[in-house]
């Protein structure tokens, strides 16, 4: 596709870009030449063809508007020059519009360079084409006449496209069909119908074709000047292979992963100094539990002072234990009799928590121990609130009170 050229070529230059060699050359509506950057659909531009008579080896400059308004279009009916400013030359023989003119409405178009789109997403980034020399471009045309409405007959002409050759694919799938020597030029102006044109209508393949992109100003038709060919510096994006690519990524995830070892570690050595401050030795209340000294003591006087006898009376029934709370024995041991103390005489003795705690089997006293595995064995029921199993000590919270509560502030007052 080519809806964009630049020609500003003075008359005189047209004929000898064309190939003409001499040839007399006429020239047609040229005082509507006006040369431009920016070149659109219905502007007026200077065509080469041939002269009427068939036997004729003149040529004609003709001034025509570029888009194709066939002839048989009604007088009425307003032109649409953006409608056929291209015709694909594959289908020129199919298409009425373009088929009847192919006989004797041959023509060239010469600018110098033409633009092309680079699609890139929602965006569209123009390209100028051109030679590398500067040389004009010639163009395969096919031209018509139409009369309006009142009278007047306009010339207009289409540029024959093609597919794209493999130095442009990557910019377009279409181009025009460059004749780009003498040869070709005359055949496609000149030559006989029966002549093989068709070999003249494929991609350019020649190494002189230069692009550089443009200004997205220049997208605009009222956009002119010399600014619509100086080229655009475009920002090019960083560009890695893949091998680099991926060996930068496999560091970085190994780098990663080294991060998120060592944090696991740091958590871990955090974690081991919170749990070993958490498990510090037990509190003083389990350090009273465990105190063999107080053991003995303790055990000595509770296993003397509280003996448990068991009588049954006539029912069978079992009777309370001693030293149960509310309800007396009926039968107490001589040596608990003398050993007992009351509740205030041990606390003014301000003596220190005991629990219970095994014997020590040294001391050889069988009834002790028969007494205390009596007492352990669930015989004896403490009071409410008396809990006997002995959970881990917890860290203390800061500022709680360190007084431990004594075995006998579970009893009350008298």
């Amino acid at each position: 596709m080519c809806g964009r050229c630049r020609c500003t070529l003075r008359p005189d230059d047209i004929p000898r870009a064309c190939h003409l060699n001499g040839r007399p050359v006429r020239h047609v509506d040229m005082n509507r030449y006006r040369p431009s950057y920016n070149v659109s659909p219905g502007f007026s531009v200077p065509v080469v063809r041939r002269e009427d008579e068939a036997n004729d080896e003149g040529a004609v400059l003709h001034c025509m508007k570029w888009g194709l308004v066939p002839s048989f279009t009604k007088k009425t009916e307003k032109p649409d020059h953006y409608r056929m400013f291209n015709a694909r030359s594959e289908s020129i023989k199919e298409k009425a519009s373009f088929r009847r003119l192919i006989p004797k409405n041959r023509c060239l178009v010469a600018v110098e360079g033409f633009y092309e789109w680079k699609k890139d997403g929602s965006k569209k980034q123009p390209y100028y084409i051109h030679l590398k020399d500067a040389r004009p471009l010639v163009f395969a045309a096919l031209f018509d006449s139409w009369k309006n409405h009142e009278g007047e007959v306009i010339y207009t002409f289409t540029i024959l496209t093609t597919s794209a050759s493999s130095c442009l694919e990557w910019l377009h799938d279409r181009m025009p069909v460059i004749l780009g020597n003498m040869d070709a030029a005359n055949t496609w102006l000149s030559g006989s119908p029966s002549s093989n044109i068709d070999t003249l209508l494929k991609p350019y393949e020649e190494s002189d074709l230069a692009w550089y992109p443009v200004t997205a100003a220049m997208g605009k038709a009222s956009f002119d000047g010399p600014e619509c060919i100086k080229e655009l510096q475009l920002k090019t994006n960083e560009t890695r292979s893949i091998s680099q690519f991926f060996s930068k990524k496999g560091d970085k995830d190994q780098q990663g992963q080294k991060s998120h070892i060592k944090v696991a570690e740091e958590e871990i050595l955090n974690t081991d100094q919170t749990e070993s401050l958490k498990q510090e030795p037990e509190s003083d209340h389990v350090g009273h539990l465990c105190s063999p000294v107080q053991s003995e003591s303790f055990t000595s006087t509770m296993a003397t002072d509280i003996k448990v006898e068991q009588d049954f009376d006539e029912s069978g029934s079992k009777q309370s234990l001693t030293g149960q709370t509310g309800n007396p024995p009926e039968k107490v041991g001589t040596h608990a009799s003398d050993n007992v103390k009351s509740l205030k005489e041990e606390e003014s003795e301000d003596i220190k928590p005991k629990v219970f705690s095994p014997p020590q089997e040294e001391r050889g006293d069988s009834k002790t121990k028969r007494y205390y595995e009596e007492l352990s064995g669930d015989a004896m029921s403490l009071p409410k609130g008396v809990n006997t199993h002995v959970r881990p000590s917890k860290k203390k919270a800061k500022g709680a009170d360190d007084k431990q509560p004594t075995l006998f502030s579970y009893f009350g007052k008298d």
